[in-house]
Formats: C-alpha cells, structure tokens, sequence
C-alpha cells in the first residue's frame, strides 16, 4: 500500500480521519518541528501518524527522540495491515532523520509491542484541593515576561538533565513563549537574571491545572507550591503534572491521601549504535573496560539487528558490530533496558532475553522512574 509524507493537501481528510478514529481531529497537518505520515488503501486516506523532533534526557545527555502520536486509522481499514505497514514505515523515517529513540503513548499497546515499542516511563498528574498544599515562605514572585523566557527555559533544562525520560523543550518542537498565553505564569527571580523557580498553570472550571512547577532549591519549591495554595480557592481542586519527582515527596509527605493518574509511554529504540552513542553513562566511568556481546532480535529494523558488541572503554560506552552474540536480546527489551525501566531479571521472565545481562543492568544505574512532561 502506498504511505508518503503528510501533506497541506491532505488536511481535510485527515482531520476527517482524525474526528472518526480518535473522536477528536488534532491539528490538520504537523506544525513546525513535526512532520506525519499517511497510508493510503484504495486510494483514500486509511490511517496518519505525526513525528515531533524532540530530544530526551538519559544519563543527563540529550538523545534524539521521535513523538509519535494522533495514529489514527480508519475503523473501515483495520485488520488489512494498515497499522503495522504505517509503523514500519514510520521506523525507517526515523532512522532516516537522526532519530534512534522513538517514543509515544499507547491506549492499545498491542500494535505498538508488535513492532518493538515497550512501556518504559509515567507522566503522571497529582489531584488534591488546595488545603492540601503545604504553606510555604513567602517569595517574591511576580509575572513572567517576554525577557524572562531564556532564562526560564535554562531552569527548566537543568532540572530536566537530571530526570531521564524528560524532553529539553528546544524549539521548534516547543515554543517556550507560549507560557505568555497561559492564566497562570510566575516566576522567582534569582541573581544575574537567573531564574530560581517558576509556575505555569490554566483555570479550569473545577480549578487550577498546573503545567509546571520547577525550582532549583528546596525553599524556592515550597514558596511556589505556597503560592499555589494562595491562587485557588478552599473548593478548588488542583491538578499538578509532575515534572519534579521532588515535588511529589513534598506533597505526599504531609500524610494527607493524595490521587495519582499515570499515563504510561512507550519506548522504542530504533537505532541501537546511535542511541548508545547519544546517551549518557555515568555507571560507566566506575567500570573497567569490558564489552558485552548481543544478538538484537530485530526484524522491523533490519539495520541494527544482529551480532552487535556493546564496548565499555574509558568511561564511554559504544556499540560495533561483531561479537559472538552471547546474549539475546529483542527489539522490545531495548527500550525498557535503555530507560533502565525493567532489569535482566525482569526481561529474561518476559522471554525477551536470554543470557548473562548483568552489565547491562550495571550500565544503565538510572534511579528513579523514567517521566515525561510533555504530550505528544
């Protein structure tokens, strides 16, 4: 079936296709930093998928990583092959634009497994009234303006180097000044222009959703999470994303119940020797030089599967080709090993490896759960 590059041609049909798939249209055709794809079946639009240019943090290095999301296939084409033919192709365009990790959100993962994609990370929202916010000191904040948006974003980026899973927000993908449209953006300002913690938010009719809440100090938090409890009223409710694991601690250290909804993603590795080459290894540089030979089960990315030896040396970590392929590993075990969500033990249980994992487990070392703050 043929499947090309989305196009300003096919915004109707697709918003169309949207509408009837998803129960929603999304954006017509892709915006700046995105593109999409379609399959056609008969020659009308039978499914589209869109691919944000983002980049995610592991190891506290940037990786780039596609955002698949609004697949939407028309309910008249299912069960023909459409899903899978979009995805491979979707697989190839990555590679293809330098991007070795793929991620999305999947409200029917089976698809997306078929082709490698595993569960590897949360974004997570916390429900709670404004009572159960704890008091915090009493910080000048003030409104963001249009001159605070670099340094804004540069508090944002150094506390997402330190969450793996997280994006760094870089345009074109995002554009930080949208904050400037939102009810809610204030911001604590440090020295030299600094930005010490900020909050983004918008009014909901049961409340306030809280997109951001960032600080680079334990006193900045809990200033703006005292002044989150100033800017709702004692009915409201609050819906705050998590981008501060942080954040959470203080809130559910109050020994008040506090309701989570967890929106788990999806991780695809598409380019084995790219991605490792990208990611950060700090467990690495306490480990003498070893390797670790693979056999990548990998038949929708024919380009890394295989005999592939994963080579730790001086601290740094490489994938070549070679090696006596001593340990299995399939292409659904990447992701989670990579975001350091499952170990060896784990996977080995699933069937999607076999064999000694003990330095892949060693390599990853990631504390913590893999997040997002972004959808896509």
């Amino acid at each position: 079936m043929p499947i090309r590059a989305l196009t300003e041609r096919d915004a109707d049909a697709a918003t169309r296709l949207r509408r009837t798939a998803l129960g929603r249209p999304g954006r017509p055709v892709p915006g700046p930093g995105a593109r999409g794809l379609v399959a056609e079946l008969d020659g009308d639009l039978a499914a589209v998928l869109t691919i944000g240019d983002f980049h995610q943090f592991w190891g506290g290095r940037t990786v780039p990583m596609g955002g698949v999301g609004a697949v939407a296939v028309d309910p008249r084409a299912r069960g023909r092959g459409v899903t899978g033919a979009l995805l491979d192709a979707a697989l190839r365009d990555l590679r293809e634009h330098g991007q070795p990790l793929a991620a999305l959100y999947a409200p029917t993962p089976a698809p997306y497994r078929s082709r490698g994609w595993e569960r590897a990370g949360v974004l997570e929202w916390l429900d709670l009234s404004s009572d159960q916010v704890p008091a915090g000191p009493r910080l000048p904040a003030r409104a963001v303006r249009e001159d605070d948006l670099p340094a804004l974003h540069a508090c944002y980026a150094d506390l997402a180097s330190t969450v793996n899973g997280l994006v760094d927000r870089a345009p074109p993908a995002v554009a930080v000044r949208d904050v400037l449209d939102l009810d809610v953006a204030s911001v604590l300002p440090g020295h030299d222009g600094e930005v010490r913690g900020y909050l983004t938010a918008e009014r909901t009719r049961h409340g306030l959703r809280v997109l951001d809440l960032v600080a680079r100090d334990a006193t900045a938090l809990a200033g703006l999470l005292g002044g989150l409890r100033d800017s709702v009223g004692p009915a409201d409710r609050i819906a705050l994303r998590v981008v501060d694991p942080a954040v959470t601690g203080l809130l559910t250290g109050q020994g008040v119940e506090v309701a989570v909804t967890a929106s788990h993603w999806m991780l695809r590795v598409v380019d084995l020797p790219a991605a490792v080459a990208a990611r950060g290894w700090p467990a690495a540089e306490g480990l003498r030089d070893t390797t670790v030979d693979l056999d990548v089960v990998d038949e929708h990315a024919p380009w890394h599967a295989g005999r592939q030896r994963l080579v730790v040396e001086g601290g740094a970590v490489r994938v070549e080709p070679g090696g006596t392929g001593a340990v299995t590993v399939h292409a659904r075990a990447l992701g989670p090993w990579f975001a350091g969500t499952q170990d060896g033990h784990a996977l080995r249980r699933a069937g999607l490896l076999d064999g000694d994992a003990r330095l892949l487990d060693r390599l990853v070392g990631a504390p913590g759960v893999p997040r997002l703050a972004d959808f896509f």
